[in-house]
């Protein structure tokens, strides 16, 4: 929901009523994932998109049915043989998509959320999309940090899944995962009948680009495209400078070894975080990456470089001490193999294996290989739906 927060802003300020459409659930190569949402506008206005096109027509109607009636209702789109086209979801995905009338009156709490998001502060909307009671469908917990002034607002219905539902959304906030769970009617751990949408707003994951060099600017615009918060730090104050990287969010005079070591004192780097060295000089790369590479929660370390400076560079590593395992997580020379030459060519290239890396893919043209088209990992592709 967060690429439709905006627009719906508006019409929930404005005291409209919206049908927002919610993929909550997907199987096997869906096209959108799980958080992904369409809006139905006071107006008959479509914003967002549950399918990239597939069944987005679907959903409108179900949307102006489900604002006119006023009951939330949970739908599977689907393949089959004798509906392959009924809906237009051809891709051979699966996809559950939970439709609710939002206004003030039904989502009080919306205001207080999208601030949140806005100021890049952590917090959670549990939804209940499936229960035996009809009752249940659509209440929901926001959910914040223990730390926070008010940690839980809402009840589901009744103290024991309030407790269980808001514990479980505040482990998938701490790690930014989006998830449905399944719970027995009563929020029983072990059990079946309730399933709960937690749509998880973390701040946005950090790309920290070491080296204020032309490529960075290019690194900088697409880590920044591609939803990351962006820091490009150097020590060199003549180079960074806002100037030379607009697309960056924050631009950091320090050296990068400090730096890095002081945000994560501070707590600032978590397993989304990815690292991008590109100075390939070794008075600031080995430091750096020495602390970096010794980081448990980082998803990715990468140094830009040639084939000589990479051996260089590992031999400095394994002398200040860096073992072969940590050195096994740097990918180094940065990026995959595009042919690149460009700085722009060369941060595409640099996405491209964060990308792959994040969701398992192997870099190869699609054509050549078969199976699923989008990865969303193992139990994703192989699980069966449950029933709806």
């Amino acid at each position: 929901m967060r690429d439709v927060l905006d627009e719906l802003m508006t019409w929930w300020r404005a005291g409209e009523t919206v049908g927002v459409g919610t993929v909550v659930a997907t199987f096997r190569s869906a096209p959108r994932p799980a958080g992904a949402s369409m809006l139905l506008g006071p107006g008959g206005e479509a914003v967002g998109s549950v399918s990239g096109g597939c069944v987005e027509g679907a959903v409108y109607e179900l949307s102006q049915e489900v604002v006119d009636g006023g009951t939330p209702v949970l739908q599977r789109y689907g393949v089959s043989d004798d509906d392959a086209f009924a809906v237009g979801l051809t891709c051979g995905g699966i996809l559950d998509v939970f439709v609710e009338p939002v206004s003030r009156a039904t989502f009080p709490e919306l205001g207080d959320v999208a601030d949140d998001v806005a100021a890049g502060r952590p917090v959670a909307v549990a939804t209940v999309i499936d229960h035996p009671d009809p009752a249940w469908l659509g209440r929901r917990l926001v959910v914040r940090p223990e730390d926070a002034e008010v940690p839980v607002v809402g009840e589901i219905g009744s103290p024991r899944a309030d407790s269980a539902v808001a514990d479980d959304a505040r482990g998938l906030l701490a790690s930014g995962r989006t998830e449905t769970l399944t719970y027995g009617p009563d929020g029983e751990r072990r059990g079946e009948g309730m399933r709960v949408f937690v749509n998880a707003f973390a701040p946005r994951p950090r790309m920290l680009v070491f080296g204020a060099i032309d490529f960075a600017a290019a690194v900088a615009h697409v880590g920044s495209f591609l939803g990351y918060r962006v820091t490009v730090c150097d020590a060199r104050p003549v180079f960074a400078t806002r100037s030379r990287f607009p697309a960056a969010d924050e631009v950091v005079v320090e050296w990068p070894h400090k730096y890095l070591a002081a945000e994560q004192e501070a707590g600032a780097v978590d397993g989304r975080t990815v690292v991008c060295v590109l100075t390939h000089d070794p008075k600031f790369d080995v430091p750096v990456l020495e602390r970096a590479l010794r980081l448990p929660e980082v998803a990715y370390v990468g140094a830009m470089g040639s084939r000589r400076t990479h051996e260089d560079r590992l031999e400095r590593l394994r002398e200040a001490g860096v073992t072969d395992d940590e050195l096994a997580r740097l990918s180094s020379p940065i990026g995959l193999d595009l042919g690149a030459r460009t700085p722009e060519e060369t941060a595409v290239s640099i996405a491209a294996e964060i990308v792959a890396l994040q969701w398992g893919g192997g870099g190869k043209r699609l054509q050549d290989v078969g199976g699923p088209i989008h990865h969303h990992g193992e139990d994703a592709e192989t699980a069966a739906p449950a029933p709806v």
